[in-house]
């Protein structure tokens, strides 16, 4: 695992340099958190760099390498909207995440083509790198045991689109552990075992330390459990605890 990550962060230095030597956009493929972590554990690259995911919020995530202010111009992220919906509706299975990724990594897909799956009742809209889009949409006709339409979508629907609902709740500190057990409605020890397994990550990076103090307008990405915002807290109550607001993505 160790090899593993040295070799991925060898390529992401090599991407840097060639972008930075050839004056030119470069892009990954679709990175999970942790390889985000790893990119931006690597600092700001002399010629600039942005992730996007296809829409804002998106847990995987394309890294460019270069910026319109060092290369005097424009290019968009090489990524498609894939709309996968049943060919007769009311015949179609319950199809999940899983059903959808399976199906398109069964056409020799890697995985790092593909980002992230919204499902809306029994359609997927997939993100995915747009040079391989065309093929997907001409072979992909069956998911699970579900006759499929595969086609290109304009953008997603607004329904899908994460939103923010604000939240207040009480905590002792403002203690990433804290915090994270009052949100998600978990014990201080879970939240600490979610903490030391490697399944948080603020602003990007991973992290590990329990008593990390989340500061105003940290984003907290926590894996099977969702997003949120650190707003700050709101006020003292009586007893001392701290009454903070957050912003969850729904």
């Amino acid at each position: 695992m160790e090899n593993e990550q040295k070799q991925f962060q060898k390529r992401i230095l090599e991407l840097e340099e060639i972008s930075w030597q050839e004056s030119r956009y470069l892009f990954t493929g679709f990175l999970n958190e942790a390889e985000y972590a790893d990119v931006l554990s690597l600092g700001t690259p002399a010629c600039g760099m942005q992730a996007y995911g296809g829409f804002e919020g998106a847990s995987r995530v394309m890294v460019r390498f270069g910026d319109p202010q060092s290369l005097g111009y424009e290019e968009s992220f090489p990524i498609t909207i894939l709309r996968i919906s049943p060919l007769m509706e009311k015949f179609a299975d319950a199809l999940t995440h899983r059903d959808f990724l399976g199906a398109i990594l069964n056409l020799g897909i890697e995985r790092r083509v593909i980002g992230d799956i919204l499902i809306d009742g029994a359609t997927g809209y997939v993100m995915c790198d747009s040079q391989m889009a065309e093929f997907i949409a001409r072979n992909l006709t069956r998911v699970k045991h579900t006759s499929v339409r595969t086609e290109e979508a304009v953008s997603l629907p607004e329904q899908l689109m994460p939103r923010l609902s604000a939240l207040e709740v009480q905590v002792s500190s403002n203690r990433i552990d804290s915090v994270i057990a009052q949100v998600y409605r978990l014990s201080r020890s879970a939240a600490q075992e979610l903490l030391h397994t490697g399944q948080v990550f603020i602003n990007g990076r991973l992290v590990e330390n329990t008593s990390r103090d989340l500061r105003e307008g940290d984003e907290i990405s926590v894996r099977h459990h969702g997003k949120f915002r650190y707003l700050g807290p709101v006020r003292e109550t009586r007893k001392g605890k701290l009454c903070i607001r957050v912003e969850r993505y729904v």
